[in-house]
């Protein structure tokens, strides 16, 4: 069925509210999941936000949990979820992100003990819509074998880049260091649905196209080794430096009572100290990319689906919204 960006917002805070989250907490995830919807990114959108709900009642998440935010450096936020959601803590500090980036030229945001982010573009392009340079990563349960090995060792461990361009959407740029995102995984396991080659091993550590063997093996790395170096660079800047749940340690975050505990990095740059042209240059470039040579710019795209996203609603599967909407309900029958 097709949704209004606004019915979706009130119908997942809504829902939110119901499965245990305060107002705030509430806001903060139906914001990033009615985002990622409308710029055509279902599998970490309201599908996705399912899992947050499920998440909450289970207490995964601790819908009550207030970020500890402080400030050890000039330029360095911390901030910990204390067993809640990702997203409220980098809302809280993000206009002090936005301004330290611009007084100091460079800002630090470093989150522990949170639950999975969904969306990591989220938090990248955001910054990059107020002229910032940006770099995010974060990690989670393990999923992913590590180079050489069979076993999960790392998470999806997605990197994000942002950067603003003159009179044009940002570049952004939001891909995880495996081949597939685990959601994908999951969704053609429960369709019954057969995975390509390169994907994922079983848990005897061979390669596999069944899904639901996938499921109980390990994902792969894109590019082998390559991409597993990613995924430890992630693991060690999102874990290794706030302190949070190495991906190994982190509780599975669909299943059991306690949190993954993941951390989330994230790394904000004035460019204007750089080069005061950057914007105009960035955007000259990624028009020869585009144009002369037919490169892909990442970033336009997922901003055009918003906009249209906003005038004209998305679609939305039935089964998604129903299950939204039922446990939406359960506010207003207490």
């Amino acid at each position: 069925m097709t949704i209004g960006m606004e019915e979706a917002l009130a119908l997942c805070e809504n829902a939110a509210r119901a499965a245990g989250a305060n107002t705030e907490v509430a806001i903060s995830l139906a914001r990033s999941a009615v985002a990622a919807e409308a710029e055509g990114q279902a599998s970490v959108g309201l599908a996705h936000f399912v899992d947050y709900l499920e998440a909450l009642e289970a207490g995964r998440i601790d819908g009550h949990a207030t970020p500890d935010i402080t400030r050890p450096a000039g330029a360095i936020i911390l901030s910990d979820a204390r067993g809640g959601a990702a997203h409220p803590g980098f809302d809280r500090a993000f206009d002090d992100l936005v301004d330290t980036a611009r007084k100091f030229g460079v800002a630090i945001f470093s989150q522990k003990n949170a639950f999975t982010c969904g969306a990591l573009g989220y938090f990248a392009g955001r910054l990059a819509e107020r002229g910032l340079v940006s770099i995010a990563a974060t990690n989670g349960p393990a999923l992913v074998a590590g180079a050489g090995g069979t076993k999960p060792v790392y998470c999806t461990n997605p990197l994000a880049f942002a950067a603003p361009a003159a009179g044009v959407p940002p570049l952004l740029i939001d891909q995880s260091s495996s081949a597939t995102a685990f959601v994908n995984i999951r969704k053609a396991a429960h369709a019954g649905q057969s995975i390509p080659d390169g994907w994922a091993l079983d848990a005897a550590g061979n390669p596999t196209t069944d899904a639901s063997a996938a499921v109980k093996g390990a994902l792969l790395a894109f590019g082998g080794s390559r991409g597993a170096n990613i995924a430890l660079i992630v693991e060690v800047l999102s874990a290794g430096l706030s302190g949070a749940n190495w991906s190994l340690d982190a509780p599975p975050f669909a299943t059991g009572s306690e949190g993954p505990g993941t951390g989330m990095f994230v790394l904000a740059i004035e460019p204007k100290f750089l080069d005061p042209d950057f914007e105009a240059r960035l955007r000259s470039q990624m028009d020869r990319l585009s144009g002369e040579y037919g490169v892909h710019v990442p970033g336009r795209g997922k901003v055009a689906m918003r906009q249209k996203s906003r005038e004209r609603g998305f679609a939305v599967p039935q089964p998604v919204y129903d299950e939204i909407a039922r446990r939406a309900d359960q506010l207003f029958l207490r």
